[in-house]
Parts: structure tokens; C-alpha cells; sequence
């Protein structure tokens, strides 16, 4: 049968029809696929747990799968009861931090009359104005955040499930995966399903390790300045810095905030040079050394992955970005005709660089040593 080759512009509408078609799919779909994904990501890291279980202790392929997950549960549940704990202590502090922020306001409020002279009675009427339209949206609010907390339990208990079932099922996926194929791509696709098993599992584990030592780094950092609430603000700015490069933005901005409302703008001005600080030494060392060197997303398509990955699923779509990105690149790269796709995503690789020759010539004089 012969074969016709389609012009260019009718390639490049079946392309944007299939991604359009593609990206509405994912928005339609988001409350099954994105704890799906998840699911995945966290199935590659406890895969060699379970495989451990039953190798070493004859745990069933069920027993085995559920015991992982009991063990994730244990310490996702470490985490938030850790993080309500300290939630709880500013809480109980929330009346001064109010009272604190409205003699800063106060302050703020004088200077701005004397600078820009805007009287008082000007500056309420503005904030009058501002309050009035947010009660007016105040029930849309509390609905949104009302929905995000039911979302997010389900989102969490469709991750558990999942979980269990993916490693309960792998061997019957992955036959699935090698079967469908023709005979002839069978070893590519299991190189394939094999080393994206080993990156993603490689990638998960670094980040929690990345997370772990931000973590620890802010909170020895925080308490050596004397803030309050140190714990609670290195911990959240371990579990933003997550998501790559606006986690830790919006971390910065929340402790910089807690820390002007309970010290003042000096010691908020500390905490900001700590975040640069703990962030300069995570991009440059902790990431290349734990996460980066297993997943090689240069930074313009990672940025852009996010923004999408946001634009579709909003937090969820942000950290999954990244290792589906690395995924995508994994099978750019092995699949004939999308090696320029893998490389486009890749970092791309560095000339050699020359090294000078010198050569030995008549006349040059070697003088004695004296």
C-alpha cells in the first residue's frame, strides 16, 4: 500500500486539533486523571517496598499493596497532624497578630498622609469601598473554599485507592503495556516502562529528600534569628517549595507577612534574605545533586509546563508537570521521528571544551638551574 505524505499545514492542523482535543479531555476529566497521575508517581516509590514485602516476608501481592499504602497514609498523616499542631499556636495567637497589624496599618496609614497628603477621612473612604465589595463576594469565598476542602478529600481518598490498586495490578499493566504493541517494539517498550519506573521513583524520593532539608535548613535558620513560628514557617516552606519555582514565592510571601505582623518589618526583612539565601543553595546544589540530574527539563519548558499544568489543574496540575514532562522526554527520545521533541525538552548538551596544545620547538632555551 502506498503511502501519501500530507502537506505541512494539514500536519500542523491535525497537531493543534489533537492537543486541543487532548487538553479539553484533561479538564473534563480532571477529577479522575489528576489523582490518577498522582497515584502513579506515588506507586513508583513504594513499588520496592512492596516488592520487599514479598520477597523477603511472602507477603501477597494484596497484603503487600495494601501495606504500602498504610504506610504512606501513617506519614501523610505525621505531616498534617505535625503542621496542625503548629497551625493551632498561631490560632491561639491570631487576636494579636490582629492587633499588631492594625497598629502597622495605623503607621502605614500616618505615613502615607504625610507623604502623600491623603487625609484620613480619604484613606476609609477607600477602604470602606474595598470592604463593602468584599463582603459582597464573601459568600462566593467561603462556597469556593467549602468546595476546595471537599475536593481535596476526595482528591486524597481517590489517591489511596488508586495506589492500591495500581500496585496491586502492576504485573497485569505492564503486560498490558508490552502486549499492545507489535512484537518488533516489545524490548524498546520495556526499556522504556523500565526506565521511566527508575527515573519517576528516583524523582519522587529526591524531592521529598529536597523537601526534608529546606525544611530543616529554614527551621535552623529561623530559630537562630529568634523568629516566631519558626517551625511552622520552615515547614511551609518545604512542603511549597514542592512546586518549582513559584512554591517558594508564595511561601516567602506568607512568612514574610507572620513575621511583619508578629516582629516587624526589620526582622521580615530577614526572613526574605533567608529565603533567598536557603533558595540560592537549593537551586544550585540541592537541586542538581537530588533532583535534578534525574530529570533533565531545561527551565523554559519546566516554567511552561507549570503555568499550563495550573491553567488545567490548577496546584495538582503544577507538581505533576514536571516527571510527566520527564516521562514525555523518556519516549521522545526512544521513539523514531520525536528525537527532536526529547531534545528540545532536554538541557541540551555542552560542546567539549578545547583544551590549548603547546609544542616543543628549537628554539626555545632552557636555562640551567643555578
Amino acid at each position: 500500500m502506498k503511502e501519501t505524505a500530507l502537506p505541512f499545514v494539514a500536519k500542523l492542523a491535525l497537531v493543534l486539533l489533537s492537543i486541543i482535543m487532548l487538553g479539553y479531555l484533561a479538564i473534563l476529566g480532571k477529577s479522575l486523571l489528576a489523582p490518577l497521575l498522582f497515584s502513579l508517581l506515588m506507586a513508583f516509590l513504594l513499588l520496592p517496598f512492596a516488592n520487599f514485602l514479598e520477597r523477603k516476608f511472602k507477603f501477597g501481592r494484596s497484603i503487600a499493596s495494601i501495606t504500602a499504602v498504610i504506610l504512606m497514609i501513617a506519614v501523610l498523616y505525621g505531616i498534617f497532624y505535625f503542621l496542625g499542631n503548629q497551625l493551632g499556636e498561631l490560632w491561639n495567637d491570631w487576636p494579636l497578630l490582629v492587633k499588631q497589624v492594625t497598629t502597622a496599618f495605623h503607621d502605614i496609614q500616618s505615613w502615607i498622609t504625610k507623604t502623600f497628603h491623603i487625609n484620613g477621612d480619604k484613606q476609609k473612604s477607600y477602604l470602606t469601598d474595598g470592604i463593602e465589595k468584599s463582603l459582597a463576594t464573601s459568600a462566593v469565598v467561603i462556597g469556593t473554599t467549602l468546595l476546595t476542602l471537599s475536593s481535596s478529600l476526595l482528591f486524597l481518598a481517590f489517591t489511596l485507592l488508586f495506589t492500591f490498586f495500581i500496585l496491586n495490578y502492576r504485573r497485569l499493566l505492564f503486560s498490558f503495556l508490552t502486549t499492545v504493541f507489535a512484537e518488533q517494539h516489545k524490548t524498546k517498550v520495556t526499556e522504556i516502562v523500565s526506565e521511566i519506573q527508575s527515573i519517576i521513583r528516583k524523582y519522587v524520593s529526591g524531592l521529598f529528600i529536597q523537601m526534608f532539608i529546606v525544611t530543616v535548613l529554614m527551621i535552623l535558620a529561623l530559630t537562630f534569628l529568634g523568629v516566631k513560628y519558626a517551625i511552622l514557617l520552615g515547614l511551609i516552606a518545604g512542603i511549597f517549595n514542592i512546586i518549582p519555582y513559584l512554591g517558594i514565592s508564595t511561601a516567602l510571601l506568607i512568612s514574610a507577612l507572620i513575621t511583619f505582623a508578629t516582629a516587624g518589618a526589620a526582622k521580615a526583612l530577614l526572613v526574605i534574605l533567608v529565603f533567598v539565601g536557603v533558595h540560592t543553595i537549593d537551586g544550585n546544589i540541592l537541586m542538581p545533586l537530588v533532583v535534578g540530574s534525574k530529570v533533565k527539563i531545561n527551565a523554559l519548558f519546566a516554567f511552561i509546563g507549570i503555568i499550563v499544568g495550573e491553567m488545567i489543574w490548577g496546584i495538582s496540575g503544577m507538581f505533576l508537570c514536571i516527571p510527566y514532562l520527564a516521562m514525555l522526554k523518556i519516549i521522545f527520545e526512544r521513539v523514531d521521528g520525536l528525537q527532536p521533541w526529547g531534545a528540545l525538552l532536554g538541557e541540551g548538551h555542552k560542546l567539549p571544551r578545547k583544551r590549548r596544545t603547546y609544542r616543543i620547538t628549537k628554539k626555545i632555551k632552557l636555562e640551567e638551574a643555578e
